[in-house]
């Protein structure tokens, strides 16, 4: 068994997410800390549908309301969350960031403490739904902790 104390889990509420999640949980032993990072993907920020909204007012309208869509997500996905770790007795930290999602999951991993970086698999092709960019190669490369990736769930 690992003797983890501090893991970093990189989870943005899918099902591959979700199962990245349930192997954190298994491995936060006693005095383990689950550190929560969520990256709202960089490409959300310009995201104003331009080729139908086409004046200024009906363009503000509709970032505020995807802003506040994500915001719900976010807070129903911590929420559960929250939950979860309360009901485990694992200490719970969160940290919510904006950009591209491996260099985010890089430099959390830098600034530590991190002994253990859990993540969920690349989703199949054949499902749909979010793709995340996050399980990239450079990722081997420039983190200086163990990674592990949970298999995608199955049906």
């Amino acid at each position: 068994m690992l003797k983890t104390k501090h893991i970093l889990l990189a989870s943005h509420d899918t099902a591959g997410a979700r199962a990245a999640e349930q192997l954190a949980f298994s491995l936060c032993g006693a005095g383990a800390t689950l550190h929560h990072l969520i990256v709202v993907p960089e490409f959300w920020k310009g995201t104003m549908a331009d080729d139908w909204l086409n004046n200024a007012s009906t363009r503000e309208t509709f970032g505020r309301y995807l802003e506040s869509q994500l915001e719900q997500e976010i807070r129903t996905h911590l929420q559960r969350m929250s939950r979860e770790t309360e009901k485990r007795e694992i200490k719970y930290q969160y940290e919510i960031t904006q950009g591209k999602p491996t260099e985010c999951l890089i430099k959390r991993a830098a600034t530590g403490p991190v002994d253990l970086i859990v993540m969920g698999s690349l989703r199949p092709k054949r499902n749909t739904g979010l793709r995340s960019r996050m399980l990239d190669e450079s990722i081997f490369r420039k983190v200086n902790v163990p990674l592990l990736i949970a298999p995608y769930p199955h049906d």
